[in-house]
């Protein structure tokens, strides 16, 4: 799946929402408190269990009385967390963030500060709070899931902070890592991150799959949809944005080892253009034990023969 690319009066209007609450915080250093966040913003979290009825019962029987939606429909976030696999939810007119307990606590801060974007999204309360035909349609849903992560981003990683460091090195897997210490944040959302802003105006993509090695892959793994995420910087979308994740995949499977964990390999490859001109990448995987983030960035127009894999 592709990351959505969001209009810049929107990314504009959220970029002053953002503003505001890292100016209410005073400007603070890396790693953003997501609790005196909570604080500025006068938000309650809680948390629900997928895996403990008694907990999800007495969870959602608290709702119950509180939205009318919920009031109306006692079982549709309940159904919803249960069907759909939600990791998180906001209840606007609680002012209240629910997290999955049952997921790993790395993951909370992201899904977190995901819940938070929804509410510093002026536009997102109403349509959350409503039942409209518009607010149900996928495309509607996806658009507003894409607004919420840019808003999180951007407070998880302070807006220009990030930008500034981000662009100040040479693109690396191992730059990537020291972004994510340094920002608090999960590897896989600091990729996302770096990918999105700190591209320096160059092509850059990144890749988020299972093990790419065919003798590590799940039994579950479809060859026409095998990425979970495929992240391309502005510059990349404009020059290759006609590219499948599937020929993008095949670029790692090239040559991508079998290693159980940590760096799984590293090459150049050739990627055409929408003119037809090719161009060289810098290829590298790394697999955590639980999925594989691969970085590939542009080095420059491919004027010679070279030993290069050609895609």
């Amino acid at each position: 799946m592709k990351n959505v690319s969001l209009k810049d009066r929107t990314i504009a209007d959220i970029d002053g929402q953002v503003d505001k609450v890292l100016r209410g915080l005073g400007n603070p250093e890396p790693p953003v408190d997501l609790r005196l966040v909570r604080e500025l913003l006068k938000l309650d979290r809680g948390y629900y269990s997928t895996t403990d009825d008694s907990l999800l019962r007495e969870t959602f029987s608290r709702m119950k009385v509180a939205g009318l939606q919920v009031l109306l429909r006692p079982t549709i976030l309940r159904d919803a967390v249960k069907s759909l696999s939600l990791k998180a939810l906001y209840l606007p007119d609680q002012k209240r963030i629910l997290l999955d307990q049952d997921l790993p606590i790395l993951k909370h801060r992201w899904n977190e500060a995901h819940e938070i974007g929804h509410d510093i999204i002026p536009w997102h309360i109403g349509m959350m709070l409503g039942d409209t035909e518009q607010t149900l349609t996928p495309a509607c849903h996806q658009i507003m899931e894409a607004e919420a992560n840019y808003a999180a981003g951007q407070l998880l990683f302070l807006a220009r902070r990030f930008v500034e460091e981000a662009t100040a090195s040479v693109p690396s897997l191992a730059f990537v890592k020291s972004l994510s210490k340094g920002f608090g944040n999960t590897m896989t959302s600091t990729l996302w991150r770096f990918v999105e802003q700190g591209h320096g105006g160059r092509p850059v993509v990144a890749l988020v799959s299972g093990h790419p090695h065919r003798s590590r892959r799940k039994a579950d793994f479809d060859p026409a949809n095998p990425c979970r995420y495929c992240v391309e910087s502005p510059p990349f979308r404009q020059r290759f944005g006609t590219m499948r994740e599937t020929d993008l995949f095949a670029t790692i499977v090239g040559y991508c080892g079998s290693q159980s964990g940590g760096t799984l390999g590293r090459s150049e490859v050739l990627l055409t253009d929408l003119n037809g001109d090719r161009h060289i990448f810098n290829f590298e995987t790394f697999f955590n034990r639980h999925e594989a983030l691969t970085l590939g960035y542009w080095l420059g127009p491919h004027n010679a023969p070279a030993p290069v894999r050609v895609f």
